[in-house]
Parts: structure tokens; C-alpha cells; sequence
């Protein structure tokens, strides 16, 4: 007999904490969207085989509260991988195009995909090119349609530093200060374009972020002082911009992003109902959990009781497709606080293997625990190793290069959905339930930091190990309440806590580097997690995201 589905419903339990977005994978949404119009994954596929079974895709949709597995209503999509045409029906966005009324999307504008050279064109302000301009349109309606909060379209300030792209988007490939100057002057341009051009959040459109960037504190600084004044409602007292999104080295390195926060008080640009909502791109690190949550419930009590901090990575995503599975999440007081993943079992001999997932990848040592999630609970080996190895011809021994050739064999192995067969045993909808898994494990990770430090634990970064051991929160608080901002900033400048040997050069930025490092080496994958695999880069520079490309690659090529 089938036992009803119980749901751990993760909206409830989010409390007053910083909010975290998982930042979807369109890989994952198709899944979701096209099993609403089809069969696209055979119900036969489906995991049936422990007591609570899976019997309709929308139980890995956190978006549907009446269905999922785990309720969760936040999330992030970006518009760079999506498809901006809305005039036609695409079930693969059905996800995120006909997502319940009262959860929240906040939709990210694109501007990776132009500093990496995938959106082709002339961006550099009023260059009047053809493409830049079709984007720009595009991408707009899309985030006034799609969004509740979206982002300007900016251009990290981090393009610089890459000719090829620089070439391919119109910069200067040999000055760097000037192309510098043009990612600044395009982005205002964008700037201009979207106050211009925005529905307005009165007319049913989304509120937008202005988007700070800078890769060092000079050029953060002078991104601020140049891009400030579109979130001013006496400048622009329709148009102004509704809140913050933290880029570059503002998103990871604290000292800035305290001294950031202290001149948008004064600035008078945090205030409650104008300036609700500030996003850290592409956070990772689970300690910033909780580093977040201290600064947003700082903010609420001192300035705007409105204001929410939100953060967002792809690591769920992005660790199944290279293989990995979060198996644990580990909090130890005074000590690193972290997810833990190792590569999953993926092998042809559980094919028939009926035992619970939980049971069979500790038994056979594929990871030393296991923390089952709601998704997790419901498979078997078998339902994730899906693949049957063929049987070779007597004496044959196959190789990487000769193992698809059906001469050697007796039986042929399990052919994907295409007609192929590879080393793998997994199909897509594996890579899928494992997303859905870790998903969870994610977010509850992020929950449970929150909730252990609110019962007085510490990771070992928020605690000075200097001085007199204080506690992060505790000069946060001090920050906050001081009577000016010459008083405020003073605190942020103590000689204990600036330098090399400063307590604010102690937090590891969001990327695993810092002081000055923090977003200026590509991101080590292990600094971020404890993990078994070889360093995989998430794409330190920017907001952290999936190559879409690669992933729905499996959905072609499973090899």
C-alpha cells in the first residue's frame, strides 16, 4: 500500500533568515514543465519500489505547495538561459512561466552571458547595434513578465579581463582602464533603457535590482558612487530602482559589504517600502548563511524592518551534473560548517539491485553516511543506476574506445532514449532526481545553520580568534547602532579587524578565497565543499551558473 506524502514543508521553517534561491537549472525545469503536456518521463520510470512512491512529477517542484515533496517558495531563474520568446508556449519553461501565485522569482538579467561572450554584439552604449539592442528589449519584457525582483542588465566589471570576450561585445582588448570605463558606461546605458522602458512595478511589472560591481575596493567604490543614484526616488521618483543586488568583490568580502551597507543608510537608500530587498550573487558558502541572516535582522532593527537579504548558487545542479551527491551536511560548533558530496554510485551491476538507496551506497562504501532527503527516500539503486551492462562474447575485454561496438557483444547493453549506449548506467532523469535531492539537502543545510546558531552555536569564522574572541554578530550590532556614520565606519576600520592578519581577512569570501583574493582567482570547487572530486570551477567571477548547454546534452548523449 502506498503511505500518503508527507510533506517537509521548508517554507514554514524559513523563519527570519536570509533567504536562499536556488538558482534552477533549465535542465531541471524542463522535467517538471513537460510532464505537464506529456509523458515525457514514462510513469513506468518513475520510483515505485519503496513505501512512498513518486506518482506525479510535480512532487519535485518546490514551487507547487499543494504537491512537492518539500514546499519551498523562492527561487532564482535566469533569463540567460531562458527562452525570452514569450509569445509562444514552451512546456520546458512551464515551471517558472506558470508558477503558483505567491511564490517569488527573482530573475537574473543576463549579464554573465554577455561578459562571457554568449551574447554577441556591440554593448557598448549607444552603439546602436541590432543584437545588443534585441536582447536588451527581450530581456526586459521577460523580467517584467516573469519576475517579481529582476536584475539590471549589467556588465561585469570582471569582462575586462578577458580579450576574447572583450573583442567579441566591442570593448578594447588593450587598455584595460578604458574598457573598464565602457562596462560602466554600457551599463548605464541599460540602466537608462530600463527606467525607460519598465512596465513599473504599479502596472504589475517587477521591481528591479541596481547591481553593484567593482573587483577591488577602488573600482567597487567608484561602481557605487556612478550607479547610485538610479535607486534615488527624489531623482527618479517613478522610476528609481527597488533594491540592491551585491556583484563582484561586493558579494564576498566582507569588510566591503559592512562599508557598503553603512553608506546606504546614510545615503538614504535602504528605506522600508522603496529599498526592501538586497540579493547576494552566487554564495555558496554555508557559513555566509548564517553571516547574512546577522546583517539582514541588523538592518531590519537599525534602519528598514522591510529589508531581506536573498542569496543564490547552482551547486545542486551543478555537482550532479559533474556526478556528485551532497551525502551529508556537517555543523560543528567553532569549527567549518559545510556540505559534504563525493561521487555517486554509477555502475551497470545495480541495475537489478532493489535495495534502498540509503541502504546499498553506504553497504557497498560509495559514501562512508547518508542523510536522506524526501527524494532520496523513495529510490532504490536500481532507480538511479537504470542501465543494464550487455554480455561480451567470450575472452572480449572492452575499452574506452571500443565498448560500443556490438560485435563484442552477446547482448547489447541498454540503449538510451537516442538509440545509444555509454559507461554510464545513469539516464537523464537520474541526473534529475538527484538534483531534486540535492535541492533539498542545500537548503535544509542552510535552514539548520541558522537555526543551530540561533541556539548559540558558531562556525569557527564568525568568532575573532584574536583580541577578545568576539562574535560576529556582536560587532555587527555595534556597527549598526552607532550614533553616525563617521562613528560606524571607524568600528569597520579598527586596526584589529583590517589587514592581512584582520579578522575581516579570517571570513572566507563566498568563492573559498580572501581579503583581495576574493574574486580574483577562479573558484577551487573543494574550497567550497569537502568533496572526493577533483576541483571543478562554479564560476567564481559572477553569479554562480550552470552550463546549460552541457547539461542538456545528456538529454542527446548520455556518455
Amino acid at each position: 500500500m502506498t503511505e500518503p506524502v508527507v510533506q517537509d514543508n521548508l517554507t514554514a521553517k524559513q523563519s527570519d533568515y536570509a533567504v536562499f534561491l536556488p538558482a534552477i537549472s533549465g535542465f531541471y525545469a524542463t522535467f517538471i514543465g513537460k510532464q505537464r503536456n506529456e509523458s515525457y518521463v514514462d510513469l513506468a520510470r518513475f520510483p515505485q519500489s519503496q513505501s512512498v512512491k513518486l506518482t506525479d512529477m510535480e512532487q519535485l517542484n518546490w514551487l507547487n505547495s499543494a504537491k512537492s515533496l518539500f514546499p519551498y517558495k523562492w527561487s532564482l531563474y535566469s533569463g540567460g538561459h531562458a527562452n525570452l520568446d514569450l509569445n509562444k508556449q514552451d512546456w520546458s519553461e512551464d515551471m517558472i512561466r506558470n508558477r503558483e501565485p505567491g511564490t517569488f522569482i527573482l530573475g537574473d538579467s543576463g549579464g554573465f552571458q554577455i561578459a562571457k561572450g554568449l551574447w554577441e554584439g556591440d554593448w557598448k552604449a549607444n552603439s546602436g547595434c541590432p543584437k545588443a539592442q534585441k536582447k536588451r528589449e527581450l530581456i526586459l519584457k521577460w523580467l517584467d513578465n516573469m519576475s517579481d525582483y529582476g536584475m539590471i542588465l549589467d556588465i561585469p566589471t570582471w569582462v575586462i579581463h578577458d580579450k576574447r570576450v572583450s573583442d567579441i561585445i566591442g570593448f578594447s582588448t588593450t587598455n584595460k582602464k578604458l574598457a573598464l570605463q565602457q562596462a560602466v558606461d554600457a551599463t548605464k546605458f541599460n540602466n537608462e533603457y530600463f527606467m525607460k522602458n519598465r512596465r513599473g512595478k504599479n502596472n504589475g511589472g517587477a521591481r528591479f535590482l541596481n547591481v553593484l560591481q567593482g573587483d577591488n575596493h577602488t573600482s567597487a567604490d567608484a561602481w557605487y558612487e556612478t550607479m547610485k543614484e538610479y535607486c534615488d526616488p527624489v531623482k527618479y521618483p517613478d522610476t528609481h530602482f527597488d533594491g540592491w543586488s551585491m556583484g563582484g568583490q561586493n558579494m564576498c568580502d566582507v569588510h566591503l559589504v559592512l562599508r557598503r551597507l553603512v553608506a546606504l543608510r546614510y545615503d538614504n537608500l535602504l528605506q522600508p517600502g522603496v529599498h526592501d530587498w538586497m540579493h547576494f550573487l552566487g554564495t555558496s558558502k554555508l557559513e555566509w548563511a548564517v553571516l547574512l541572516t546577522v546583517i539582514q535582522r541588523a538592518v531590519r532593527k537599525y534602519v528598514n524592518p522591510q529589508f531581506t537579504i536573498s542569496f543564490d548558487c547552482a551547486s545542486p545542479f551543478l555537482a550532479t551534473a559533474n556526478g556528485q551527491v551532497y551525502f551529508e551536511n556537517v555543523f560543528e560548533n567553532d569549527s567549518k560548517w559545510s556540505y559534504r558530496m563525493a561521487p555517486s554510485a554509477d555502475d551497470k551491476k545495480y541495475s537489478t539491485d532493489t535495495r534502498p538507496w540509503a541502504q546499498g551506497v553506504v553497504a557497498d562504501g560509495i559514501y562512508p553516511r547518508w542523510q536522506d532527503s524526501p527524494v532520496s527516500d523513495m529510490l532504490t539503486m536500481k532507480d538511479i543506476c537504470i542501465y543494464k551492462a550487455g554480455v561480451t562474447k567470450a575472452g572480449v575485454v572492452l575499452t574506452e574506445e571500443n565498448f560500443r561496438d556490438p560485435d563484442l557483444y552477446d547482448v547489447l547493453p541498454d540503449v538510451n532514449k537516442n538509440g545509444k549506449w555509454g559507461k554510464t548506467s545513469w539516464d537523464s532523469f537520474s541526473y534529475a532526481l538527484l538534483m531534486g535531492h540535492n535541492v533539498w539537502m542545500h537548503l535544509t543545510a542552510v535552514q539548520e545553520a541558522n537555526r543551530r546558531f540561533d541556539a548559540g552555536e558558531h562556525p569557527a569564522m564568525m568568532q575573532r580568534d584574536g583580541g577578545d574572541y568576539e562574535f560576529f554578530e556582536n560587532i555587527v550590532e555595534e556597527i549598526f547602532s552607532a550614533p553616525d556614520k563617521a562613528s560606524a565606519m571607524e568600528i569597520i576600520e579598527r586596526p584589529g579587524y583590517i589587514g592581512k592578519n584582520g579578522y575581516w581577512n579570517q571570513i572566507v569570501g563566498t568563492r573559498g578565497f580572501k581579503g583581495k583574493n576574493t574574486t580574483n582567482a577562479r573558484t577551487q570547487y573543494n574550497a567550497l565543499f569537502d568533496s572526493e572530486q577533483t576541483d571543478i570551477d562554479d564560476n567564481a567571477d559572477n553569479s554562480v551558473q550552470l552550463n546549460e548547454a552541457a547539461l542538456n546534452q545528456l538529454e542527446q548523449d548520455q556518455t
